[in-house]
């Protein structure tokens, strides 16, 4: 269970996604993949889904989401790199990146979770069973979503100072937090947008219409990249200290974050009209069942609740890090997205083929085919991500300066980067494995156990971040909370892989087993082949730009390429496997 600066949903997660690529939301915890699984999607010839599709839409569909995923996860990491190239790797993006997580807090509490679990089932029950086909239920629920998130973010925003001093430190400076506050000030109505946007879309979702919640995130991203730019032409990509931002720089940085998502929540209502939803105001909440709702949805929430609080220490360690000169919520933030990319593109492809599978067996107690497709993905996922994470290992210093080391973001940023990159590699494939294990326990619709197992794992997340942070000094506060996150990461699956075991018998261990020996062989084969490599080569630790991409592209061939080797000689039949779902989604 995830424990994480937050990614966007649109890096990877179902058809109903809210925040735009790049944000810098922290989470403890993604939602997982496959509670609402997109429609129409795809599989590899080996892993075709046991339930009938409609083929024409589903294609159509998917293709779509493909285009919108790729294009807002391109947009999403500009708009990344340019905040960084414009604020930095220190104080003003810790304050920018500090300020921006609290609005996705609110939302996740009042509303994430409940949609998440709740709202898009409902609507497409009252869809099929009411007269109107659920246009009043809708019309009610949109009415209580507007006036809740008006209220939040009205009585959020006044209190901004006071939800400060939750996420920064005694560490830091008075202007650090006076900077948080001010920005703040600005992005907390981002609430009430960013939760129009969610409800929105699922009203579109559940009436068939994907496209325009695919694309417009990337509204979004243009508009906080244009603002990045903006901000580099009038005040210059240089690192300043945060009692040196002036009234302009803060007004342009947090209204250009809050219009990006204005314009994402507008860009939606010209397809509610095309789809025939006409919203009126109704103020009938009785008639909402609500307290089926929060009955259905109480578990989702102590999932979220959960995942907070460790995300309030997570933050406040990383601040005080960053109060004492370390990296801090914005370096570990960009490391995370890179981590989560890398989960989005390979992993969400795994998991979303095998959600329909697993769904069904779990709906039919076919308990035999749905714990082989739980081997399957996990052996899936650790043959083709484990050169992801040599890559991030190896490659880390290349990776810090080539994506990032312009502008304002200095040398000594990129290598604080690198460092919890090389972390970064051990979590990854934990990481993935423990997000389908999470889709099992949603398959068989025990929303209860995954926020139970949420429980110990958050708590040993904390145990060691707060150990780490004692012990060692503030340089390893950010490579040590990606450490806690990956044994996090591990103790998620393994107990989630445990209660499975229990519940639908062996989940082929053997052969997990195997794969994981042999995807071992070819790892060490290609790290050293890698190692080889970036000690020949021109730059070392700190190489130029030009030396960077050098690296990248020679130790990136090495290492892929003696993996993929080594991997095929050994029989690695999951690369072919993956091979095959990459082809089959090109095509389509």
């Amino acid at each position: 269970m995830g424990g994480g600066l937050y990614k966007s949903a649109n890096a990877g997660h179902s058809a109903h996604q809210q925040y735009p690529d790049g944000a810098v939301l922290i989470s403890t915890q993604p939602m997982p993949y496959g509670m609402h699984p997109a429609p129409g999607v795809e599989s590899a010839p080996d892993l075709e889904p046991a339930v009938e599709v409609e083929q024409g839409s589903a294609a159509s569909n998917s293709a779509v989401m493909a285009i919108g995923s790729l294009v807002s996860r391109g947009t999403g990491f500009l708009r990344t790199v340019v905040l960084a190239a414009a604020l930095g790797g220190a104080a003003i993006n810790d304050a920018y990146t500090t300020a921006q997580v609290l609005p996705g807090i609110v939302y996740e509490l009042l509303l994430g979770a409940l949609l998440s679990s709740t709202i898009i089932p409902v609507l497409v029950r009252r869809r099929k069973a009411d007269p109107d086909r659920g246009e009043a239920y809708t019309q009610r629920l949109v009415t209580l979503t507007v006036v809740v998130l008006a209220a939040a973010a009205l009585i959020v925003t006044v209190l901004a100072s006071v939800l400060t001093l939750l996420y920064t430190s005694s560490d830091q400076s008075d202007a650090f937090k006076g900077l948080v506050t001010k920005i703040s000030y600005l992005t907390l109505p981002m609430i009430f947008f960013i939760g129009l946007s969610g409800i929105l879309t699922a009203v579109l979702n559940t009436r068939g219409h994907f496209a325009t919640p695919m694309f417009t995130p990337i509204l979004n991203n243009l508009v906080v990249i244009a603002t990045g730019g903006v901000y580099v032409l009038i005040y210059g990509a240089k690192a300043i200290r945060p009692e040196q931002m002036t009234n302009g720089q803060i007004l342009l940085l947090g209204a250009g974050t809050l219009l990006g998502v204005v314009i994402q929540s507008l860009g939606l209502l010209p397809a509610l009209r095309k789809v025939g939803f006409r919203w009126r105001w109704r103020f009938d909440f009785r008639a909402l069942g609500l307290r089926e709702l929060g009955r259905i949805g109480v578990w989702a929430l102590c999932y979220v609740i959960v995942t907070q609080i460790g995300q309030i220490v997570a933050f406040n360690l990383l601040n005080r890090a960053s109060g004492k000169g370390a990296a801090g919520p914005a370096i570990y933030n960009n490391v995370f997205l890179l981590m989560y990319m890398a989960h989005g593109i390979i992993s969400v492809s795994i998991i979303t083929a095998l959600t329909p599978r697993m769904s069904a067996a779990a709906a039919d107690h076919r308990h035999s085919d749905m714990a082989a497709d739980l081997a399957r993905g996990t052996r899936m996922i650790t043959a083709v991500l484990t050169p992801v994470a040599i890559c991030y290992a190896v490659l880390a210093a290349p990776i810090a300066v080539a994506l990032f080391r312009r502008g304002a973001f200095t040398q000594e940023d990129a290598n604080r980067t690198a460092i919890v990159l090389v972390v970064t590699a051990v979590a990854l494939v934990p990481f993935s494995i423990s997000q389908l294990f999470t889709v099992g326990l949603y398959a068989r619709q025990e929303t209860k156990t995954a926020a139970l197992v949420n429980l110990p794992v958050v708590g040993l997340r904390i145990l060691v971040q707060v150990v780490i942070f004692l012990l060692f000094s503030a340089a390893f506060a950010a490579p040590g909370l990606m450490f806690a996150n990956a044994l996090s990461y591990a103790a998620s699956g393994l107990i989630t892989a445990i209660l499975m075991h229990r519940r639908i018998g062996a989940i082929g261990l053997g052969g997990i087993l195997v794969t994981v020996v042999k995807v071992g062989v070819a790892a060490v084969g290609a790290t050293v082949v890698g190692l080889a490599v970036i000690y020949v080569l021109p730059g070392g630790w700190t190489p130029s730009m030009g030396e960077a991409f050098l690296q990248l592209a020679v130790g990136g061939l090495a290492i892929s390429g003696t993996y993929v080797a080594i991997a095929l000689g050994l029989k690695v039949t999951e690369i072919n496997s993956v091979f095959a779902l990459v082809r089959r989604k090109i095509r389509r």
